[in-house]
């Protein structure tokens, strides 16, 4: 029957597990999205020092992370550190370290050019009332950042949430892992189950995304009145 096909949805608890998935890939998404805007604007803050090993090492860093594809990190961290150092990594914590160290040079580099797009007259206006260089930063210059940068580190969330997708490739239980098991299962029953998890999982990350996505672009049309 034509049916069949979505029906598989609700065949027991396979829609409850679909949801369980969503939920683990929005819980790493959300903790690699916290830690990249903290390290994140440490990076960028140091970014713009005038040292010149400074500048180097950072460079060094921004261009490995974008040179080298998230999946290529996820089996570096996850079976390469686990196997030559020794270490006891789970998927998730693998995803995490992968996805904020990709997420920080992302953020490091807006901070940069967040703090740099800054007239100079706003350091100098801080230092005319008697502020020195950490209340000028405290009052001015950071509040300003954090101001651009919120809807950039929106976007970054939403790009994180999609990027996850990789870590069913390093075992991570999330949505998709879970949408091939349920596939793999009534592939004898229901054969063409497969347009119709597929499906969901698509509506379960636009439902995710796109409000995240509009409240950028609302936070951006706000902030530039």
């Amino acid at each position: 029957m034509q049916d069949l096909g979505i029906r598989v949805l609700f065949m027991g608890n396979n829609f409850i597990r679909l949801l369980g998935g969503l939920w683990i890939t929005v819980k790493i998404s959300l903790i690699s999205v916290g830690l990249s805007i903290v390290f994140g604007l440490l990076l960028g803050m140091i970014m713009t020092l005038k040292n010149p090993v400074v500048k180097c090492l950072t460079k060094i860093y921004l261009e490995f992370i974008r040179i080298m594809p998230q999946l290529v990190l996820l089996f570096l961290v996850y079976f390469g550190a686990t196997k030559s150092f020794g270490l006891q990594l789970s998927g998730e914590v693998s995803a995490v370290i992968v996805f904020t160290m990709w997420g920080t040079a992302e953020m490091g580099d807006l901070v940069r050019g967040a703090l740099i797009s800054i007239p100079k007259h706003q350091y100098e206006s801080g230092a005319a009332l008697g502020l020195d260089s950490r209340q000028i930063y405290r009052y001015i210059i950071v509040p300003q950042t954090l101001r651009r940068l919120l809807p950039l580190a929106i976007n970054l969330a939403t790009r994180m949430v999609k990027t996850t997708s990789l870590i069913v490739l390093i075992g991570v239980v999330e949505v998709l892992k879970v949408a091939q098991q349920i596939i793999e299962a009534n592939r004898y029953t229901v054969p063409d189950s497969a347009l119709w998890i597929y499906g969901c999982v698509f509506f379960l990350y636009f439902i995710v995304c796109w409000p995240v996505s509009r409240l950028a672009v609302r936070m951006e049309k706000k902030w530039e009145n």
